[in-house]
């Protein structure tokens, strides 16, 4: 974890602080694990399925976030963190802000085109967040 970086975010309003709440954080992780798995199922339409994948991703990196001592109510800003909290590398970071853009075309302006690579890619990016935190103390 990277301590100085969220802290710097604290001072600028962006991040709060805030002790982890272990049920909070085991909450998320379940809520995130089961979104994923779901996300997973071929059956489902490629539309749910990103939906499922976005939210566990989402899910997944509060988890980590809180973990860590930290709140942010902005979804995109919880991504960008995980750089500091679990030490994922900008071209992962880079599927997050593709999956966030399309999400924000979805839910703000219904327009919804989500391609297989995209969902794919998201899906393996957030298998890579799952064991991430699994692996945090």
């Amino acid at each position: 974890m990277d301590k100085k970086a969220l802290d710097n975010l604290v001072q600028i309003r962006k991040l709060k602080l805030e002790p982890p709440d272990p049920s909070e954080v085991q909450g998320l992780i379940k809520s995130g694990r089961a979104r994923l798995q779901d996300a997973k199922l071929e059956s489902l339409s490629p539309e749910s399925r990103f939906d499922l994948a976005y939210n566990a991703a989402h899910a997944l990196s509060l988890a980590a976030l809180r973990q860590c001592g930290y709140r942010s109510d902005n979804r995109y800003l919880v991504f960008q963190c995980l750089k500091h909290t679990l030490g994922l590398p900008p071209q992962k970071w880079r599927v997050l802000d593709q999956a966030h853009r399309k999400r924000n075309l979805a839910e703000y302006e219904g327009f919804i085109d989500v391609d297989e690579s995209l969902l794919s890619s998201l899906i393996r990016v957030t298998d890579e967040i799952n064991a991430l935190v699994e692996a945090m103390p």
